[in-house]
């Protein structure tokens, strides 16, 4: 789980992202504010969707801490220097597209965008690294061919 900051016609907002282990995006939600009250209703949606984690890696934020102890998971919370960075980097195309459509006016489309982008990224995100040229061009198409059978065109 991670929290990134994000201005909203002016003001900060907040992305909570919760990521699993192959970098995928389980959940995202947009508060207003940093607190244990929104972790713990971020927490609480994430784990009515997904089910109790084994391991809950978090920086070390306090208001996590502050959230797992009501729910009850706080001894599964694992906090380190380098552990949350499969979260911090997760962060990128979310950036990336947030600067090409020169940010957000709306909180309300914020949480839209974020919503159908982590979908599609999820689908399209392909690890390069392990597979040789002709297997990702393969898995590309793949993917492609299933997105525009999901999207009727």
């Amino acid at each position: 789980m991670d929290e990134v900051f994000v201005k909203v016609n002016g003001e900060m907002h907040y992305l909570w992202r919760a990521v699993d282990h192959e970098g995928e995006v389980l959940e995202r939600f947009v508060t207003k504010r940093r607190d244990r009250k929104a972790a713990l209703k971020f927490l609480r949606k994430t784990t009515k969707r997904h089910g109790r984690p084994h391991i809950l890696v978090t920086d070390k934020l306090r208001p996590y801490g502050a959230a797992m102890t009501v729910i009850g998971c706080a001894e599964k919370q694992e906090t380190g220097r380098w552990i949350n960075n499969r979260a911090e980097n997760g962060h990128q195309p979310f950036r990336r597209r947030e600067r090409a459509m020169l940010r957000f006016r709306r909180m309300r489309t914020l949480q839209i965008f974020v919503a159908v982008h982590a979908s599609v990224h999820n689908h399209f995100n392909q690890e390069r690294h392990l597979y040789s040229r002709s297997n990702f061009k393969l898995n590309r198409a793949v993917a492609l061919a299933g997105w525009r059978q999901f999207g009727g065109a």
